[in-house]
């Protein structure tokens, strides 16, 4: 089971309790996200920026206060991306750079497209909150399996050779 990290970690249970309700909230916004439906990833933002308030606000769970400052960003684009996704025509707000966590995920379906990819910077403000919260554990965190199209590049019959580099 996940562990709190030593430096400021307030306890592994709670820890525990919001990494899988992030997760959960996470996973079900990219397949609805990935999936194009506009409706299903509004429905599910509501869900995730409620929860976002309440792992920010630290009162439901105690968790180490990185997770807390990351919780808070990632409602702020949580919200941005409501925002948006209800009225496409208003101008997104500029919001702060967020750091590279390492989640590469692949451009959104049309017509989340049209929202300057706030659902994927969402997502990935998310994954780092997820890291975050179980910090002290050197597991990766699994992204959903995506559809994946099929490509329109044919694939050679027989192996490609290798150069020999002398």
């Amino acid at each position: 089971m996940a562990a709190a990290a030593p430096a400021g970690g307030k306890g592994s249970s709670s820890t525990e309790a919001a990494f899988t309700q992030v997760l959960q909230a996470r996973d079900d916004l990219t397949k609805a996200a990935y999936a194009g439906d506009v409706a299903g990833a509004q429905a599910q933002l509501k869900k995730l920026s409620s929860l976002l308030a309440d792992v920010a606000a630290g009162k439901r769970y105690a968790i180490q206060v990185d997770a807390q400052t990351r919780a808070a960003d990632s409602k702020m684009r949580s919200d941005e991306t409501s925002r948006i996704l209800a009225n496409p025509k208003a101008t997104p707000r500029q919001l702060p750079p967020l750091p590279d966590v390492g989640a590469l995920l692949p451009q959104l379906p049309p017509p989340l497209n049209v929202v300057s990819n706030l659902p994927a910077t969402l997502l990935n403000a998310v994954t780092g909150l997820l890291s975050s919260l179980l910090s002290a554990l050197p597991i990766p965190i699994p992204l959903p399996a995506l559809p994946i199209p099929a490509l329109p590049v044919p694939v050679p019959a027989s192996p490609m050779p290798v150069p020999v580099v002398p």
